[in-house]
């Protein structure tokens, strides 16, 4: 699919039939993240890959309720996703990346006493976010359907179910899958993207 193509027909889907991802393209999507670009060339996130009810069933205990499941009339279609992929962040290895010789006179290292209070931007989130948005894409060239979900809920039970390192931080989901026949529209479709001439401000604001 060309790039323009991929652009113009990805979508959040929230809907999933529940048939199994296959490996060699679940393997291509993740590949497809790695090439994501990174402050430092830190790489400083990881996913960790729930395949499947049994490991997925996780994630969905730690965030998210037996009220919001109740109410949510997206439930029934979320909960078949095959693949969810949680991705987390370690502010840790930026603070170091930026405290060695090349990076320090940023003073964002450890030398500058602050940790990460020092980042004005969080590089580590931005970079996270890159590796999300090519698994959107990549998903999406590979005929899946896939939606993010945000870090709402659950990050400390969450990280713990998970076996993840203390200090990294969660940014929040992939959810992979064959799109499921009812999908539910989200009401902020109401709202209409602003046009490039709103978005873009050449010479000044």
């Amino acid at each position: 699919m060309e790039l323009s193509d991929v652009l113009r027909r990805r979508k959040m889907v929230r809907s999933f039939s529940g048939r199994p991802v296959p490996g060699e393209v679940l393997e291509r999507v993740l590949g497809t993240a790695r090439r994501a670009p990174s402050a430092g060339n830190t790489s400083g996130w990881d996913a960790v890959v729930l395949e499947g009810p049994a490991q997925t069933e996780a994630f969905w205990d730690a965030t998210t309720t037996a009220g919001w499941r109740a109410r949510s009339r997206r439930w029934p279609g979320l909960v078949l996703a095959p693949v969810v992929i949680c991705v987390f962040t370690d502010p840790g290895a930026y603070v170091d990346r930026y405290g060695e010789d090349d990076k320090a006179a940023s003073g964002l290292g450890p030398l500058s006493g602050d940790g990460v209070e020092a980042w004005t931007v969080p590089f580590w989130f931005v970079d996270a976010g890159f590796a999300v948005l090519l698994m959107l894409l990549a998903a999406c060239d590979a005929g899946l359907g896939a939606c993010f979900l945000g870090n709402f809920r659950g990050e400390t039970e969450l990280a713990f179910a998970l076996g993840v390192p203390r200090g990294h931080r969660y940014l929040g989901a992939v959810l992979l899958g064959e799109p499921g026949v009812e999908d539910p529209p989200s009401r902020s479709l109401t709202r209409k993207r602003r046009a490039t001439s709103e978005l873009v401000h050449r010479g000044h604001f």
